[in-house]
């Protein structure tokens, strides 16, 4: 198998005398979904926050590409090719979308000598990367964001993330939740074409189905740890709910 993408090598993470996180590793291949389940506390949201910068793990190491690699903030995991979509989208409701898709980052233009928003070209932009990107058109692109459907708006926190050309890995945190089972679908097959562009997108999610219906790999966290690393291909729900669950272990 080839080298992955990313890897996470014994990450720990403690939170004063709370430890989050205890000797974690994990990998994510280009072209692939790996999909990270667990009930809640069991260190989901800890680990991709430490792999996007936002945390610094306690101890442990990343590497991307194999070479080690340390990010003081989220800004330096985006430099370096890692972004994440989490649950809130941090979409500003009262813009439209390409307000969004450039928030903070806003294309301009020079007009006798003062500098004047490009509005023309970040609509053309984000066109463009919603269609070419994700297959996705949004019937205006004059609509408040808030005014979108729930399918609509991820696609839109997702073609924020995919503009930049330097994207390899995307996080994406409980992207079906809330959703009704088409906007479910629609998210599911963009995640699909993510991997197909060759990304590696790794998933959080409660769905074991939404997981078995896209992801390659399941990585399983129970009270910090990873309690197993399983090929969907090859497992079965029942399974990872046992992994997730501690069967094996109460059994024992």
């Amino acid at each position: 198998m080839a080298e992955p993408l990313v890897r996470m090598s014994g990450i720990t993470k403690r939170f004063g005398g709370v430890t989050a996180l205890s000797d974690v590793d994990l990998e994510a291949y280009a072209g692939e979904v790996l999909a990270i389940v667990g009930d809640n506390g069991a260190g989901k949201s800890t680990l991709i926050k430490v792999l996007t910068g936002v945390y610094q793990p306690t101890e442990g190491d990343i590497y991307l590409d194999g070479e080690k690699v340390a990010f003081s903030n989220h800004a330096d995991a985006i430099d370096a090719g890692i972004d994440a979509v989490y649950q809130t989208l941090a979409l500003a409701d009262h813009l439209d979308p390409a307000a969004n898709m450039f928030l903070g980052n806003e294309l301009t233009k020079k007009v006798f000598g003062i500098t004047l928003l490009d509005n023309k070209k970040m609509r053309s932009e984000t066109e463009r990367v919603l269609m070419e990107r994700l297959g996705v058109r949004l019937r205006s692109l004059d609509a408040q964001t808030d005014s979108l459907s729930g399918g609509q708006r991820q696609a839109v926190a997702i073609a924020r993330a995919v503009y930049h050309t330097g994207l390899r890995v995307l996080v994406m945190d409980e992207p079906t939740a809330a959703l009704g089972p088409q906007e479910t679908a629609r998210t599911l097959k963009l995640i699909k074409s993510l991997k197909e562009q060759g990304l590696a997108v790794i998933l959080i999610s409660h769905s074991l189905d939404d997981v078995f219906e896209v992801a390659d790999r399941v990585h399983v966290q129970r009270r910090g740890q990873n309690v197993g690393v399983v090929l969907t291909s090859e497992s079965s729900t029942q399974e990872v709910l046992g992994l997730i669950v501690g069967a094996k272990e109460d059994a024992a």
